[in-house]
């Protein structure tokens, strides 16, 4: 529904449905739910006239849309979900945010099951009230991780805070170092990856280093160690990103040709098939925020934090370098 008005008229085979269910057989592109809402919003008229969605038509009467249904703006839910705190003061958070759970929930969620489980979710039950200089659905959230990568993300509590946090991140002063195991032996001990990101053209749900333009991203990585398994080869990197671009440290490592382990968004297998054994998988990204280096936005002092491995992929890095069955 781009264009209005909108109109249409009522033919006698019409006659007896409910105006909600006309106006959904005629909008196929619109939910049932959706047409009841604009009609609550008085855009529907039924002869010049605004009608209720229960209203029976008779054949002949001539229906007018008149815009597109506002949906209501969405807010986060508190919710009691544990959390794994590192720090905490009157101004800031700092959180090891498991695997599995959304920073917040996305512009076109609802308020159901795709708003629920997320770290803003758990925040707001936890300390009840945050900065509201991200919005109602992003409080506090200085700068996100993905879903499926686990580690530290400092959380704000006030504005001022929330603005003296984003100021370091924009100035590039915050220093974020990230675990990552690839496939493949990356075949530089330390390199810099700086291709442009772009949203691919098809696939909207990836990023993509091959379009002209995009953003301009900068990633650094060191090697930990190189693995020669029974699953193949893989990398062990530390992982440092001067930006922080949607995907950023994923779509990089995979540009190389190093897709990180269990992300098959970028091209890593579901399931590593090993010599004579069993294969193995990961339903996570094996990517953790493992360090976070920031200067406190009150009193300016420097603040250090790390969080471990998880412990699924300490056992999955277990598995790997197994010489046994």
């Amino acid at each position: 529904m781009t264009e209005f008005p909108k109109h249409f008229v009522a033919s006698s085979e019409d006659a007896g449905k409910r105006l909600d269910q006309f106006l959904a057989a005629q909008l196929a592109e619109v939910s049932r739910a959706r047409v009841q809402q604009l009609i609550a919003e008085e855009k529907v008229l039924v002869n010049e006239a605004v009608a209720k969605a229960s209203l029976r038509l008779r054949g002949g009467e001539r229906v007018v849309v008149l815009g597109a249904a506002q949906p209501p703006p969405l807010r986060a839910i508190a919710e009691e979900i544990p959390l794994d705190i590192v720090y905490e003061d009157a101004d800031l958070a700092v959180v090891n945010k498991p695997a599995g759970m959304m920073v917040h929930a996305g512009a076109g969620a609802t308020d159901d099951a795709r708003n629920r489980g997320t770290l803003v979710n758990a925040l707001l039950h936890r300390f009840g009230r945050l900065s509201g200089v991200g919005g109602e659905l992003r409080p506090g959230i200085v700068h996100r991780l993905d879903k499926a990568t686990s580690g530290l993300v400092v959380v704000a509590k006030n504005d001022k805070a929330h603005r003296r946090l984003a100021a370091q991140f924009v100035a590039r002063q915050v220093k974020k170092v990230y675990i990552a195991m690839v496939h493949g032996w990356v075949k530089q001990d330390r390199g810099k990856i700086t291709s442009n990101i772009s949203r691919d053209r098809v696939r909207r749900t990836r990023m993509t280093t091959r379009r002209t333009g995009g953003r301009k991203a900068i990633t650094h990585y060191t090697v930990r160690r190189r693995i020669d398994s029974k699953f193949g080869k893989f990398t062990l990197l530390d992982v440092q990103i001067d930006t922080g671009r949607t995907h950023q440290i994923r779509v990089h490592l995979a540009s190389l040709g190093h897709p990180v382990v269990g992300d098959t968004l970028y091209g890593a297998p579901r399931e590593i098939r090993g010599k004579d054994t069993n294969g193995i998988s990961l339903t996570r990204n094996f990517l953790h925020a493992t360090a976070l280096q920031f200067q406190h936005p009150q009193t300016g002092t420097l603040l250090t934090f790390s969080a471990p491995l998880p412990l699924e992929l300490q056992e999955f890095l277990r598995q790997v370098e197994s010489r046994n069955e």
